[in-house]
C-alpha cells in the first residue's frame, strides 16, 4: 500500500527530506497528568488507559536504555525521532524536561523530538526549550491532544481544558517556529460527523502543521469501559469511521501532514471496536476510500494529485 499517493503522510515527508526512512522510538518519561494527580481532576479522561498503546513497564528504564531497546526492534532503520508519548510529556519543571530531552538527543541516530502533551500544560519555558532544539537543526514536533473543539464534549470526557487553551498554545508554538501536530478522536460520545467537521475547520483556522486521526477505543480500565458494558456507549463500525475519516482528509489542505489516519489498541486491553485490533485493516479501508472518492484536499476544489516521488 502506497498511502502517500493519496495522503500527504509524515513518513513520506521525512523520507524525502532526510533521504531515508525515519522511525519514531516511543519513550516513557514517567510523566504524570494533571487530570490524574488531582491538579485538575482525578481519574483521567474518560477514554484513557495509556497501557492500551504503550508498555508502561519501560518507564523504569532510563531514556538511553529505552532508546537502545526500541532501536533494536527496528533493524531496517538507522535514524529516528524520539517520541515522548505517554501521558503529559511537558508536565514537569523545565530542568527535568531538558535533562530528558537531551538524554535522547545525545544519541547520534536521533534527528529530533516529538513531544506529546496537553494544550493546557505547555508553559512558555517548555516552548522556549523546544524552540532552542529547533534552532539547532533538530526536527521538533509538539503533539497536542485536542481530541475535539467542542467544549461541551471536552467537559463530558473530563479533558480539563478548553479549545481556547489549544488555540493559545498552538499560536505560541507556531510563532516560535515549532511545528504542531493535533490529535483528533472520531466517534466521541454524542458527537456526529458534523461535529468532526466543525473541529477540523476550527483547527485549520487556528493553524496547524500535522494531524492525527484516531477512532474512539473502549479500553479496559477507562471510565468509558463501564458505560460501554452497560450499553450506554456505542462505537463506530469500520465503515462509519472510514466514511468520516475519508471526508475529513478530503477537506484538509494538501500541505498539512497526516501523521496518522487511524490507530489500533492492544488486546486484551482493547474492548471495542474489534476492528481496532488490526491496524492495517482500517488503514487499507481508508486508503481504498480515498482512491475511490478523492485524495487529500480534493474536496477543496484543488486538482492537485499526489504522485509517487
Amino acid at each position: 500500500m502506497q498511502l502517500h499517493l493519496v495522503v500527504n503522510t509524515f513518513g513520506a515527508d521525512l523520507a524525502k527530506r532526510y533521504g531515508e526512512k525515519i522511525y519514531k522510538l516511543t519513550l516513557h518519561g514517567g510523566f504524570s497528568c494533571p487530570n490524574r494527580d488531582g491538579e485538575l481532576a482525578k481519574g483521567g479522561c474518560t477514554f484513557c488507559n495509556v497501557a492500551s498503546i504503550i508498555d508502561e513497564s519501560i518507564q523504569v528504564k532510563s531514556i538511553p536504555e529505552q532508546l537502545i531497546l526500541q532501536a533494536a526492534q527496528m533493524k531496517k532503520s538507522k535514524r529516528y525521532l524520539a517520541y515522548f508519548q505517554a501521558y503529559t510529556s511537558t508536565y514537569a519543571e523545565v530542568e527535568i524536561l531538558q535533562k530528558m530531552y537531551e538524554e535522547a538527543l545525545q544519541n547520534a541516530d536521533i534527528v529530533g523530538l516529538c513531544v506529546g502533551t496537553r494544550p493546557d500544560c505547555v508553559p512558555d519555558a517548555a516552548l522556549n526549550l523546544l524552540a532552542q532544539y529547533q534552532d539547532k537543526g533538530y526536527e521538533v514536533w509538539l503533539e497536542l491532544g485536542l481530541q475535539t473543539a467542542n467544549n461541551k464534549t471536552l467537559h463530558e470526557i473530563n479533558r480539563g481544558h478548553t479549545y481556547d487553551d489549544y488555540h493559545q498554545t498552538t499560536q505560541k508554538a507556531r510563532q516560535l517556529g515549532i511545528k504542531v501536530c493535533t490529535h483528533l478522536i472520531v466517534g466521541l460520545p454524542k458527537e456526529t460527523k458534523r461535529d468532526c467537521f466543525t473541529t477540523l475547520n476550527q483547527v485549520l483556522e487556528t493553524g496547524v502543521d500535522g494531524l492525527k486521526l484516531h477512532p474512539l477505543h473502549i479500553v479496559e480500565g477507562s471510565i468509558l469501559a463501564k458505560a460501554w458494558r452497560a450499553g450506554r456507549q456505542s462505537v463506530l463500525t469500520l465503515d462509519e469511521y472510514v466514511d468520516i475519516a475519508g471526508d475529513l482528509i478530503r477537506h484538509t489542505p494538501k500541505d498539512i501532514l497526516f501523521h496518522r489516519i487511524s490507530a489500533n489498541a492492544r488486546k486484551p486491553t482493547l474492548l471495542a471496536p474489534d476492528w481496532c485490533a488490526n491496524h492495517w485493516e482500517s488503514m487499507n479501508a481508508v486508503d481504498h476510500n480515498l482512491r475511490q472518492f478523492g485524495v487529500q484536499g480534493s474536496a477543496l476544489g484543488d486538482s492537485y494529485q499526489f504522485i509517487d516521488a
